[in-house]
């Protein structure tokens, strides 16, 4: 049975769900397609701490579901724009993690991660799936895998 090391960008899931389809997405769905896959030995959800009841019982929904939740306070900047960008705490334990497994999953469409799945791939031999919404993923974040699992219906609430 493969193992599976899954890493999923909460906030990009969440925006690029709700844009193109109005909908939310299913976590306990995509734990069950997984779970065809392989065994799922890590699984990581990287999210933003806001202290409020709806998120925190989100957080608490992922972590029965199976997912460590790694969380960043909530920065509010004094010109009113936000930071809470887990790209680099995401690319650090793919890279930890993709020794010792056949596959990496990432859930996000963000092109910046073509690069470290590009790397897994060559410098480990593991394979690369992304998860992502098509019309919003980046093009070289898709070249860069060996597959690209189309966001769709059956993975939305």
């Amino acid at each position: 049975m493969k193992k599976i090391a899954v890493f999923v960008d909460v906030q990009n899931i969440y925006y690029t769900t709700r844009q193109a389809y109005g909908r939310q997405f299913n976590y306990r769905q995509l734990w069950h397609t997984l779970s065809q896959m392989g065994e799922v030995v890590t699984a990581y959800a990287y999210a933003i701490r806001r202290d409020d009841d709806q998120q925190i019982k989100f957080q608490d929904a992922l972590r029965h579901i199976g997912f460590t939740v790694k969380l960043k306070p909530y920065i509010q900047r004094a010109d009113g724009s936000t930071k809470g960008d887990w790209d680099v705490g995401i690319a650090i334990d793919v890279m930890e993690a993709a020794p010792d497994v056949d596959t990496v999953v990432l859930l996000s469409g963000d092109g910046d991660f073509d690069l470290l799945m590009n790397k897994i791939r060559e410098r480990y031999h593991t394979e690369a799936f992304v998860f992502g919404v098509p019309a919003l993923s980046a093009n070289s974040l898709v070249n860069s895998v060996d597959r690209f699992i189309p966001i769709d219906d059956s993975l939305l609430l």
